[in-house]
């Protein structure tokens, strides 16, 4: 093969997929629970979306941002009028959000300090994986950042314990997606933002995962008051269209003028039709308060049919960003679900990661608690042989 083997692939080719199913090169229908990892918000190929995206298609696909992009800007738009955030950076990929989010931070704080957190995760370029607070992640690659600290994540006394001037943000996530599926305590949300005030820090929430609906707000922080000065996005912003945005307050539009960062792709006129064609659905109220409804349908059967069940040790999450922490491996129930048409991933060794499309029926719901209650009766039973 001529790539790197950087991934561990499953061995699945997808062909074609619509809504919330996909199919494989043999002809085998699969309901996905996956969406591209919290990519495919709307769904495979949304009817809205890929209208856009070909009428753009037939008028202009880049012209670089040296140029006005009205699309780009109508996106902007789109996302700080949904949050109390007033301007928009926009870039390929959560990793580059987070970086400009970093590059922010510390060009306005003029300090250097970023803490975050154990489990976190925030990107692979050098800066976002020193960022992260997982020793698997920062494996042989020798000395890290040295301007990253790592605090326990949900610890309102650790957080509480932190001093210094050299601090110039804390960066958190709202749900700890690839830590395990981790939703953050309102008292640990709180005492974060309030530790920024107090230290003169800024407050960035990493909302890769969790933002554009998935939790069923527009982004997760909503659901807790909080106010941050940075939040950061991607995945499911462009409905599977690469593109990553970082959102930020007036108040620091001063320390990004021209030539402080840059892209040569970020924002341009495909990206930007994908955004506002997908932000337009989701972000509508009707919209989000039937992923809300949906959400606690979800939790409401798995609790009923598949918590009770040995195996299971807890279930966990918000809106449509659901872990269940099992006894043992996880990728053992994902090779076993995927073989009966369910397709879900990993959160670590131990959590089952479910990220429906937010277009996923209640009846697709009930379908997934059913395959995953019966594979988990069926592992027991083997184990019990």
């Amino acid at each position: 093969m001529s790539l790197f083997p950087t991934y561990n692939r499953f061995p699945l080719t997808i062909v074609s997929g619509s809504g919330t199913k996909v199919q494989d090169n043999q002809g085998k229908e699969y309901l996905d629970f996956v969406s591209g990892i919290a990519v495919c918000n709307l769904g495979h190929r949304p009817p809205e979306v890929q209208a856009a995206l070909q009428k753009q298609l037939d008028e202009v696909w880049h012209v670089s941002n040296l140029y006005q992009i009205p699309q780009q800007e109508k996106a902007a738009e789109l996302l700080t009028e949904a949050t109390n955030l007033d301007h928009v950076f926009f870039c390929n990929s959560g990793a580059e959000a987070n970086e400009a989010a970093i590059k922010l931070a510390r060009k306005h704080t003029q300090k250097e300090k970023i803490v975050t957190f154990k489990q976190s995760f925030h990107g692979r370029t050098f800066a976002t994986m020193s960022a992260t607070g997982q020793e698997k992640i920062h494996e042989g690659y020798g000395s890290l950042l040295p301007t990253f600290d790592y605090l326990p994540f949900n610890d309102v006394e650790a957080v509480n314990g932190l001093e210094g001037d050299d601090v110039a943000a804390i960066m958190v996530e709202v749900i700890q997606g690839e830590g395990g599926v981790v939703p953050g305590t309102e008292a640990f949300l709180q005492s974060v933002e309030q530790k920024c005030k107090e230290l003169g820090a800024l407050l960035i929430i990493d909302e890769v995962q969790t933002g554009i609906g998935r939790t069923g707000a527009p982004f997760a922080h909503q659901l807790f008051g909080l106010d941050p000065d940075i939040v950061t996005s991607a995945k499911g912003l462009g409905s599977g269209f690469p593109v990553g945005a970082m959102l930020g307050k007036a108040s620091l539009v001063d320390s990004f003028q021209a030539g402080a960062h840059g892209s040569t792709f970020g924002g341009n006129p495909l990206a930007s039709a994908a955004v506002c064609a997908t932000v337009e659905t989701i972000f509508n109220p009707s919209f989000l308060e039937e992923v809300q409804a949906k959400g606690q349908f979800f939790m409401q059967k798995l609790e009923q049919s598949v918590l009770p069940l040995p195996m299971v040790r807890e279930i966990r999450g918000k809106g449509l960003m659901i872990g269940m922490q099992i006894d043992g491996q996880a990728i053992d129930l994902v090779h076993r679900l995927r073989e009966q048409g369910l397709l879900t991933v990993v959160a670590g060794p131990h959590v089952l990661r479910l990220l429906p499309p937010l277009t996923a029926s209640y009846g697709e719901i009930e379908k997934a608690v059913v395959l995953i209650e019966q594979v988990l009766q069926e592992q027991e039973r083997l184990q019990n042989v």
